[in-house]
């Protein structure tokens, strides 16, 4: 996929204002939370595709959306989330390390999200980290409902996203 079919932009502001559109609506939805959360305003447009595609192009533009911002005007470069989802609570820890991983305790491959054959956090949390150059580290403190842990981790996420772009 080329730069012409996705197109990112973050700024910190009002994440009321943010648009999303994925192709993917559960991952619209987590992306409009992580924005909200995060107090970021983020418009994110991806082309049309096969599923699994669009979530890794979704990562990788949101990746290089963020990466000035990790970088830039003192901004410490490293975060902490924890948030719930109703009974869902998950905690982020992230580091613009330039040493792109991410290490995770919560797998959802058996959930379908979406209707994807992969697991979609695990997608798109490599390819943003990739981007991005960032270690993200994700525990699922709690949770049943698949539902309710993608918000909770996508919430962290945007938490910890907050923090690391601090200036």
């Amino acid at each position: 996929m080329n730069a012409r079919q996705r197109v990112a932009s973050v700024s910190v502001g009002d994440g009321a204002r943010s648009t999303v559109a994925t192709g993917v609506a559960i991952l619209d939805h987590l992306l409009a939370e992580l924005a909200d959360t995060g107090g970021f305003e983020l418009h994110l447009e991806i082309a049309p595709g096969e599923p699994e595609v669009e979530v890794g192009a979704a990562g990788t533009a949101l990746g290089e959306a963020f990466a000035p911002l990790l970088g830039g005007n003192g901004a410490p470069g490293r975060g902490l989330g924890v948030v719930p989802a109703d009974e869902a609570l998950a905690m982020v820890v992230l580091e613009a390390s330039g040493n792109p991983l991410v290490a995770s305790n919560a797998d959802l491959t058996a959930t379908r999200a979406g209707g994807l054959q992969t697991d979609l956090a695990a997608v798109f949390l490599q390819a943003l980290a990739q981007a991005a150059g960032l270690t993200i580290h994700v525990r699922l403190i709690e949770g049943e409902d698949s539902q309710h842990v993608l918000s909770a981790i996508f919430k962290a996420l945007g938490a910890a996203l907050a923090q690391a772009c601090e200036g």
